[in-house]
């Protein structure tokens, strides 16, 4: 038997199996992150939502806002049901609309509708929730809903005790909403025009609105607005439908950014049906069809649990922004025709997020890529965190780092030449204002920053710290970028753009100090800036140039030229050194994300076996299977792509390379079936939490002697095997990065 032939028995005996396991959705833990702890904070929702799912809901115990997000694990009421479009905690909210079933006297503060609950009465996944809600004498409302891409469905049961109600909140106080009743039709209709990020970018979009469409089952018996005739909006705004006692009252909603007919059209083609069960098994087969996509063996049911957890919140962003060939713009105000995508963490997910959906929704890229394309034609520029518009939040333009991975793996579904105008753009042309503005972090209604300090980078070499805040962290990661369009423009044909930006990507080489052995912020007539201190603070960001952490945490953030630091450094020796010095000294801040690919890069330092070690101790105590089991925000899934990557056993330190470091697999056996049909298998003989150590690997029995694995040896699927140990052992030690060739 061939080896092609065996290797084909071999994945059709995988497939069997995967689809012969325990239903995978019962794994995924949505309050894993939504609590406070000695771990962390994840800063997530129990969202019940499709995958990408545009409109995502979830219970509200508090009223979010940009650093409050709204389920908390520790709050005790609940005062409605969102459809919230918030991705991160340190992000605002836009468009939403709010679910709230009562009993008694009509009551639409959150303060005054909010009804106590334990969460024994609470079941979470990402296809349905349910909850008690306690009315106190009135008796018990139980509160269920499971939702579609852009719509969702609530079954709410009332006890005989009074008459019901349902609150439909169009806005906040201070926010003119509006919403109208059809008593005819059952129906509540309104919109949001609500950006809470509307102050951090450029664009006024005065057209912007959320539109719902909300239809009842039973017939009201009375149905009224509220707060319509305040023209100021200093109260909330809304509508309410009322029933009569004891009735269980099912209530679907559509969302729009298009229009109410639209939201109309969405819930017609999404939830025709009064079938509550109906789009339940619907969203619950579309989970698991996702979660069949990782299987894995020798692992507890916690593992389980914190894995699948881990790839439902890896599979929520990018958010589709489009509803069935057509989108509404954020970057001109305008409807268009075809298919959009917003919430792009870019400055997070760039590392390893975007890199797990090429392997988890490869048929999603080709869109995403496009989607922001379309932006840059729509705004001029591609942005680095729509939300859904501009915001000019975190710094680069690592939106370069997306196009050139896609290119990188084969995906062909967007116009490269486009994306080589946007790219290029980024590049080369600096914001307006970059000479007369700081670009402080956050600064309200600014021009769009795109690379800040481009300027002076251009002039000399990096962005100096006396003119432009976060200098240092942004020569680092600029320099990165230019690397990334270095290899766009060698995938087009264009050779000379190439040499020219990949020698401008070495410019990280400028800020090494060899003094101090880190990098370090210059001012602009070339002498270096004050080393600045750990915390992130105005003095850390302006003064020395950081941007959420220190010289330690952005000394090794070229992802791209480790061989160049390892020679800046004078050897491999001294570059495992100061990384003993990093971990040694708690400068690893694995709450954030540019600290994330540092416990890897003892691989390019000829001593895997410290990476082995590493990721395995930081993986122990980052996360686990609590609500509290997440440390930092998940900010889009990048901390839960980590998780992810390190459990199979390598990670994208250059995500654009297409090549993957190897670390430590966390189990005896991973299996990712491939869109292309093949399933690429981990397996580790011996593997225990003391056994973390490879003594020897193969793949598809051909021995493998470096701690480097390529998208096109998983692409052809086989198996990855380790034999694992309790020592170190000398495997994988002799391998060392090649230095960038400019000529």
């Amino acid at each position: 038997m061939t080896r092609f032939a065996a290797l084909f028995l071999l994945s059709a005996g995988l497939l069997s199996s995967l689809s012969a396991q325990q239903d995978s959705v019962s794994y995924a833990d949505p309050l894993i992150g939504t609590q406070r702890s000695a771990i962390g904070y994840g800063g997530t929702m129990p969202f019940v939502t499709t995958p990408f799912g545009m409109t995502n809901w979830t219970p509200q115990t508090r009223q979010n806002k940009i650093s409050v997000v709204s389920y908390n694990f520790d709050d005790k009421t609940i005062s409605g049901f969102i459809g919230t479009h918030q991705p991160a905690i340190w992000m605002g909210d836009y468009g939403y609309v709010t679910i709230i079933p009562q009993l008694g006297e009509l009551r639409t503060t959150p303060e005054s509708r909010k009804l106590p609950y334990s969460h024994e009465s609470e079941t979470a996944r990402p296809d349905y929730y349910r909850v008690s809600l306690d009315a106190g004498a009135a008796g018990q409302i139980k509160a269920e809903m499971t939702a579609t891409e852009r719509c969702a469905i609530f079954r709410f049961t009332f006890p005989n005790s009074s008459q019901s109600r349902v609150i439909i909140e169009a806005s906040r106080p201070g926010i003119a909403g509006m919403a109208t009743i059809n008593s005819e039709a059952r129906e509540i209709t309104g919109h949001n025009p609500h950006r809470m990020d509307a102050h951090l970018g450029p664009l006024a979009l005065p057209h912007f609105k959320g539109y719902f469409v909300v239809q009842f089952e039973q017939v009201p018996v009375d149905m009224k607005t509220y707060g319509m005739n305040d023209a100021k909006a200093a109260s909330s705004r809304g509508a309410y439908a009322e029933f009569k006692p004891g009735q269980t009252i099912q209530v679907r909603v559509g969302t729009s950014f298009i229009s109410i007919e639209q939201a109309r059209e969405n819930l017609r083609r999404e939830i025709p049906a009064w079938n509550f069960d109906d789009p339940q098994e619907k969203l619950h087969t579309r989970w698991n069809e996702k979660f069949s996509r990782l299987q894995i063996e020798g692992a507890t049911d916690a593992d389980k649990r914190l894995l699948y957890t881990a790839m439902y919140h890896a599979l929520l962003y990018p958010r589709v922004f489009s509803e069935y060939g057509r989108y509404y713009s954020a970057f001109d105000d305008t409807v268009h025709k075809g298919e959009s995508y917003t919430a792009y963490s870019i400055w997070d997910t760039f590392r390893a997020e975007n890199s797990m959906l090429t392997l988890l929704a490869p048929e999603r890229i080709d869109g995403m890529i496009t989607a922001l394309l379309q932006n840059f034609k729509e705004g001029g520029w591609m942005p680095k965190w729509p939300n859904p518009s501009y915001t000019n939040i975190m710094i680069a333009t690592h939106a370069d780092s997306l196009v050139a991975e896609a290119i990188r793996k084969g995906f062909k579904g967007f116009d490269r030449q486009l994306a080589w105008q946007a790219v290029y753009k980024d590049a080369m042309t600096p914001p307006d204002g970059d000479t007369t503005r700081r670009w402080i972090d956050r600064e309200e209604h600014t021009p769009y920053e795109a690379r800040a300090g481009l300027t002076y980078y251009k002039q000399l070499g990096y962005i100096s710290t006396d003119k432009t805040d976060e200098a240092a962290s942004r020569t680092l990661e600029d320099s990165y970028d230019d690397w990334c369009v270095a290899q766009i423009a060698r995938a087009i044909g264009r050779t000379e753009d190439y040499r020219f930006f990949l020698k401008r990507s070495l410019n990280d080489r400028n800020l090494y100090n060899p003094a101090i052995g880190l990098m370090n912020g210059r001012t602009s007539d070339g002498r270096w800036a004050p080393i600045g201190g750990g915390a992130d603070d105005d003095r850390n960001r302006s003064v020395s140039g950081w941007t959420e952490g220190d010289a330690w945490v952005y000394t090794w953030s070229p992802l791209h030229d480790q061989a160049g630091l390892i020679q800046l450094m004078g050897g491999t020796e001294n570059y495992d050194k100061k990384l003993d010095q990093h971990f040694r000294g708690g400068h690893n801040k694995h709450d954030n994300e540019p600290s994330h690919h540092y416990a890897y890069l003892y691989d390019f330092g000829g001593q895997p076996w410290k990476t082995q070690a590493m990721v395995r101790k930081i993986a122990a105590k980052e996360y686990d299977s609590t609500p509290g089991g997440l440390d930092g925000d998940d900010d889009c899934g990048q901390m839960s792509a980590w998780l992810l990557f390190t459990a199979i056993g390598f990670y994208p330190v250059n995500p654009a390379s297409g090549e993957y470091m190897i670390g430590s697999p966390m189990h005896g056996h991973i299996s990712l079936a491939l869109a292309n049909g093949r399933i690429f298998s981990v397996e580790a003989t011996n593997n225990s939490a003391e056994n973390v150590y490879i003594q020897s690997a193969t793949l598809n029995g051909k021995t493998l002697d470096i701690p480097v694995i390529t998208w096109e040896q998983i692409q052809a699927g086989g198996i990855l095997h380790f034999v694992m140990g309790p020592k170190p052992s000398q495997w994988g030690s002799q391998w060392r990065p090649s230095l960038i060739a400019i000529n």
